[in-house]
């Protein structure tokens, strides 16, 4: 990831104390189980008609999608904690200079990972990071840096096309009800620790209406 990526990401990482390391998933091992996996999301129906290219794509995203979500798993639990220890401080220096220093360590501690990922699976974490906190990254800056910053990374992230006030909507994009169902069986499998969303999600509801647009549209 570029490094003014990777600015973006620390800032509203920057209340984590430690992270899991990403899952590492490879598409050899993920094609063992893809049309167990191709059961539940809305391309069931059709599995067998799926050219190889879309079954390397839908590969792909499932790798991003383990490999990223810790992340965003341990910003949600951090979020928690930073509101709770500034809720405690009483004047805005003290909660700069606890904020400075919570974002000096979690330079050393996450720069490396955070560089290594790549421009899509920056696009993704910001989804995740809204699906576990209920908020964008852009307002998540807002809120701990400042609006003016926001901006500023906004600009910087679009260089990047990354778009930090994205929400996460599995119930009208495509490739987040697919994420979703990623997420799901990785749980189930053990895979990826579970959390539950900030986002009130119902899944078997989701997958009604996706098969139904489906239908459709065929």
């Amino acid at each position: 990831m570029k490094a003014g990526i990777f600015s973006i990401v620390l800032l509203f990482l920057g209340f984590a104390a430690k992270a899991q390391d990403p899952v590492q998933d490879s598409i050899a091992t993920d094609s063992i189980a893809f049309n167990m996996q191709l059961q539940e999301i809305v391309l069931s129906n059709v599995k067998d008609t799926l050219s190889e290219e879309t079954k390397k794509q839908l590969l792909l995203l499932r790798r991003r999608v383990l490999k990223v979500y810790p992340f965003a798993k341990v910003a949600a639990e951090r979020l928690v904690i930073l509101n709770s220890t500034m809720s405690k401080l009483k004047t805005d220096r003290e909660k700069k200079k606890y904020s400075k220093i919570v974002e000096k360590y979690m330079e050393e501690e996450f720069e490396g990972q955070l560089k290594k990922l790549s421009r899509k699976e920056g696009q993704i974490l910001v989804k995740l990071v809204y699906r576990q906190t209920g908020q964008s990254t852009f307002d998540l800056i807002k809120e701990h840096k400042s609006g003016w910053k926001a901006f500023w990374y906004s600009k910087i992230g679009k260089a990047f096309s990354i778009d930090i006030k994205a929400k996460y909507s599995p119930d009208a994009v495509a490739e987040d009800f697919l994420i979703e169902g990623f997420l799901l069986k990785a749980f189930d499998e053990h895979k990826l620790p579970r959390q539950e969303p900030a986002l009130k999600i119902d899944y078997v509801a989701l997958k009604k209406v996706w098969r139904e647009r489906n239908k459709k549209d065929n």
